[in-house]
């Protein structure tokens, strides 16, 4: 069964009715296990929720950065074909004011360009921030819901032990297939046969 078509919730987890058999499980202590099994289920919901919601936050920080990214971009191509403009009108004028003309835009390119290029610079370091803090996030949550999986298998294999501690002398030779004759009291319940 595939995470996609398997959903458990809390709810879930409150309304499932194990069914009851002679000699079967405490239904205190069942009651209670599926009680904090939901409650983490919904904690982790929440929690689950929270990231996703900072993620979606990251990503439209990156979204906005990269918009700013081309605005600069296009002011950078303004102020190159500004640059033009002004050499074209310089050279229509006299020498002198076409040389002046021509020192004050390369200037001013020079500036753009440094400017850009240092917010440019600032905007991709930021969003290698960003990216690696969605990653982090992303690692963390998967490390989470190993932990929690792992948890929860140790928990079956404690029930499965009990089980079996659980069962009298007689079963359980028969399960071992000792072949022996004797034939053992049931274990007495409570007992740590």
């Amino acid at each position: 069964m595939t995470d996609d078509t398997f959903r458990l919730t809390a709810l879930d987890v409150r309304r499932y009715d194990f069914g009851s058999a002679l000699r079967g499980y405490d239904k205190t202590r069942v009651d209670q296990f599926q009680e904090q099994v939901a409650v983490e289920l919904e904690r982790l919901l929440r929690a689950n929720q929270e990231l996703e919601l900072k993620a979606r936050n990251f990503h439209e920080q990156l979204r906005a950065f990269r918009e700013r990214d081309r605005a600069l971009n296009d002011a950078l191509i303004s102020a190159q074909q500004l640059r033009e403009e002004t050499r074209e009108a310089a050279q229509r004028d006299a020498d002198l004011l076409r040389r002046e003309a021509q020192v004050e835009a390369e200037r001013l390119v020079r500036e753009a360009r440094a400017q850009a290029h240092a917010e440019i610079d600032r905007l991709r370091g930021e969003a290698r921030r960003i990216e690696d803090e969605i990653a982090n996030l992303d690692r963390t949550h998967r490390t989470y819901i190993a932990q929690l999986r792992l948890q929860a298998e140790r928990q079956l294999a404690e029930v499965a032990a009990s089980e079996e501690n659980a069962l009298p002398l007689v079963t359980r030779r028969e399960r071992l297939g000792d072949g022996t004759s004797d034939v053992a009291a049931p274990a007495v319940e409570g007992s740590d046969a």
